[in-house]
C-alpha cells in the first residue's frame, strides 16, 4: 500500500488500499450510470462522478486521485457519446469544466500531501530535539535505579511540554518530573529553561526547597522572554524529590500529580503531597494568599517498593464515554499480577520484574482504555532503591 501522507501528529496516515479505491469508484460509477441510462438524455447524473477525486483528494495520495480522476474524465467522455448534449458547446463546455475540476483536485491534493509532510519533519525534529534533552533511561546512583517510559503525543499537531532528570549529587540523588503548559516548541523551550536550572540547582543548593525556588526563577525569566518576543508566558507542575542513603524521601510538590507507592505486596499507596504552586505563579500565590511558600515532604520508601512518578497522558486518557483511566485500579493490578508472580517463582529470580516493566505496563493499560488515543505526551517513572 502506497503512503503519500502523514496523520495528526506527524504518525504516518495510510491512505485507503488501491484496491478498496477501485472497488469503490467501480461501484459508484456503475450506479450513477445505471441512473443516469434509466432517466434519459436530459439528466446529466454522470457528473456527480466529479466529487469522487474531491473526496480522494482529502484521505489518498496523488497518484490515487490522479487515476481516479482521469478515469472519471473517461467515463464523462463515454456519456457525452452515449447521450450527447443537444448542442456541441455544451458538449465542449462539459469536458472542459470536467477536465479543469479534475486538475483543481489533484492540485490540491498534492498540497495537502506536500503541508503533511512538512508538518511530519517538523515535528519528527521537535520530538528529536525532545529526546536529547530528555535523559536516557534507566540510570542507576548510589540511592536509587530509576526506570521509565516517555512517549510523545501521537494524536495531536504539535509535541507536549513532559521533563524529567536525575543526578546524583553532593547532597544525595535529586530527581524531577514536570510538564509544562501547552505544547509545541514554546512549551520545549520552557521545558530546556526548567532542567538547565534543576541541573545546576541540584548540585548547587543543599535545600530541596531552594532547588525549587531556582526552578521558579528560571521559567519567570523565561516568561520575561517571552513577553518580549510577543509569546506566551507559560507555567510547569513540578515534583522534585530527593534521597540519601535510608533516610525518607524528601519532596517538594510544585502543583504536579502525585506519585503513588507500590509495596511488595500488591498494596498502592498514593502519596500525600500538597498541592504546591506551578512554577512561574509563585508572584500570584504571594498576592492571592495561595499555598506559599513551598514545602518539604517527607515519606519513606522501603526497599522493596517502587515509586511512581506520572503525567496526565496516563491519568486524562479517557474511553469512548469520557471516563479518565482509573491509574490506582491499574496500578493495583500490575503490583498483584507482580506479586503473585514473585511468590510463585523460584529462588534466585528477578526480583525486579515490577518496576522495570510497569512503566511500558501502565501506559499499555492507559492505551486499551483509550481505545488507543493519545491526547498528551506520556511519562511514567518507576523509582526504587538501589540494590
Amino acid at each position: 500500500m502506497e503512503t503519500d501522507g502523514t496523520g495528526p501528529g506527524g504518525a504516518v496516515r495510510r491512505p485507503p488500499g488501491n484496491r478498496a479505491v477501485v472497488l469503490g469508484v467501480l461501484a459508484v460509477t456503475a450506479v450513477v450510470l445505471l441512473a443516469q441510462g434509466a432517466s434519459g438524455t436530459s439528466a446529466r447524473l454522470v457528473l456527480l462522478l466529479v466529487f469522487l477525486p474531491a473526496l480522494l483528494a482529502g484521505l489518498g495520495t496523488v497518484a490515487q486521485t490522479v487515476a481516479v480522476s482521469v478515469w472519471v474524465a473517461a467515463v464523462v467522455v463515454v456519456s457525452v457519446v452515449l447521450w450527447p448534449p443537444s448542442a456541441v458547446e455544451a458538449r465542449v463546455g462539459t469536458l472542459v469544466g470536467v477536465v479543469g475540476a479534475e486538475a483543481g483536485v489533484v492540485g490540491l491534493c498534492a498540497r495537502r500531501v506536500r503541508q503533511e509532510r512538512q508538518l511530519s519533519r517538523m515535528r519528527q525534529s521537535a520530538v528529536a530535539l525532545q529526546r536529547q534533552l530528555l535523559r536516557p533511561l534507566p540510570v542507576v546512583t548510589a540511592e536509587v535505579r530509576l526506570d521509565g517510559l516517555y512517549r510523545p503525543v501521537e494524536e495531536d499537531a504539535l509535541v507536549g511540554g513532559d521533563l524529567y532528570d536525575i543526578a546524583q549529587t553532593p547532597h544525595g540523588t535529586r530527581v524531577l518530573v514536570g510538564d509544562v503548559q501547552g505544547k509545541g516548541l514554546p512549551a520545549i523551550g520552557t521545558g530546556f529553561a526548567v532542567l538547565s536550572a534543576f541541573r545546576e540547582a541540584a548540585f548547587r543548593e543543599a535545600e530541596l526547597t531552594a532547588v525549587a525556588d531556582a526552578l521558579e526563577a528560571a521559567v519567570e525569566r523565561h516568561n520575561a522572554y517571552a513577553v518580549q518576543s510577543g509569546e506566551q508566558e507559560r507555567f510547569v507542575t513540578a515534583t522534585v524529590l530527593g534521597l540519601r542513603g535510608g533516610e525518607d524521601v524528601r519532596a517538594v510538590n510544585c502543583g504536579h500529580l502525585a506519585p503513588y507507592l507500590l509495596h511488595a505486596d500488591g498494596r498502592v499507596e498514593p502519596v500525600a503531597l500538597s498541592a504546591g504552586v506551578p512554577l512561574g505563579l509563585a508572584s500570584l500565590a504571594e498576592l492571592t494568599g495561595g499555598p506559599w511558600p513551598r514545602a518539604v515532604r517527607r515519606f519513606a520508601l522501603p526497599a522493596d517498593g517502587v515509586l511512581v512518578l506520572l503525567t496526565d497522558g496516563i491519568t486524562e486518557a479517557q474511553d469512548a464515554s469520557g471516563a479518565f483511566y482509573p491509574v490506582e485500579r491499574g496500578l493495583a493490578e500490575l503490583a498483584a499480577a507482580s506479586a503473585d508472580a514473585r511468590a510463585g517463582s523460584r529462588a534466585g529470580s528477578r526480583a525486579e520484574f515490577l518496576p522495570e516493566f510497569l512503566p511500558e505496563a501502565l501506559d499499555r493499560g492507559a492505551r486499551r482504555w483509550s481505545g488507543g488515543r493519545s491526547r498528551d505526551d506520556v511519562t511514567v517513572l518507576a523509582l526504587r532503591r538501589a540494590s
